[in-house]
């Protein structure tokens, strides 16, 4: 199987690494392209190429992914997958733009340099093709986590952009303390900040721009932040309720020292 990554930033060479198949890599940046194809034995092309193959996967970032699909699905003739971790946006332009084609959306929730790990999949149109690709991600150790592309969108803005703005926050709010003074709460939101930021910011741009999430983490702030001791411990009770629905245990009680 010959396959097109168009993009050849950290997903894609993941990508290519996961997968048994002939790699073409073309990017904006044709010594990236040239690089991540010397990687795997595989070729570059140029980014107008006419030239096809049986599957072409997107590993561009989430706002230009609809863009590429336009420009590149013409170039394959079997499949269309995308990396880019957003889904209903690049599905309706695979449908739009491939109608005849296997289409799939994947989005690994990892750091390619994570891997293997979870992977969300939305099969919209499933075939041989995918499914041979699919296959070898789980071969590679993936779990292949089957969704819709709602659920998927929906979900990323907890799990990514209220999370990360949480984390941003905190690593923009806060100082570092001698170890000694670390509590656990404390050691861990420093541990999440050392990872958040050790990534490329252009990423999470993307996502603040793609996924709403930032201003519920901001509007909750600020309501805390206003609360007197009463608002404050009603606020208290009711994230409480949310992640633990059926009341406190013995190491969520209140009245405990979670430190």
């Amino acid at each position: 199987m010959e396959v097109l990554i168009v993009g050849a930033g950290a997903m894609g060479r993941w990508f290519a690494s996961a997968v048994d198949a002939t790699i073409a890599f073309t990017d904006v940046d044709d010594e990236a392209a040239a690089t991540a194809a010397a990687a795997v034995d595989g070729d570059a092309v140029p980014l107008e190429g006419d030239d096809r193959f049986d599957v072409v996967c997107l590993a561009v970032p989430m706002g230009h992914v609809e863009a590429a699909i336009e420009n590149h699905a013409p170039r394959a003739s079997e499949a269309l997958l995308d990396v880019s971790g957003v889904m209903e946006p690049a599905l309706e332009a695979m449908a739009t733009h491939a109608p005849d084609l296997e289409r799939v959306s994947l989005h690994p929730l990892f750091a390619p340099e994570r891997a293997p790990g979870s992977i969300a999949v939305v099969r919209d149109e499933g075939g041989p093709a995918t499914d041979a690709l699919l296959a070898d991600l789980e071969t590679r150790g993936n779990d292949l986590v089957e969704t819709t592309a709602a659920e998927h969108d929906a979900a990323m803005e907890s799990v990514q952009a209220a999370a990360h703005t949480a984390v941003l926050s905190f690593a923009l709010a806060a100082d570092a303390v001698p170890s000694a003074f670390e509590t656990p709460i404390y050691e861990g939101l420093r541990e999440l900040t050392e990872q958040v930021t050790e990534g490329t910011p252009r990423v999470y741009a993307d996502i603040q721009a793609t996924f709403d999430g930032a201003d519920a983490v901001a509007e909750a702030a600020a309501r805390i932040a206003d609360a007197d001791d009463e608002a404050f411990e009603s606020l208290y009770r009711e994230a409480a309720s949310r992640w633990h629905p059926d009341g406190p245990t013995a190491e969520t009680d209140p009245g405990g020292d979670q430190e």
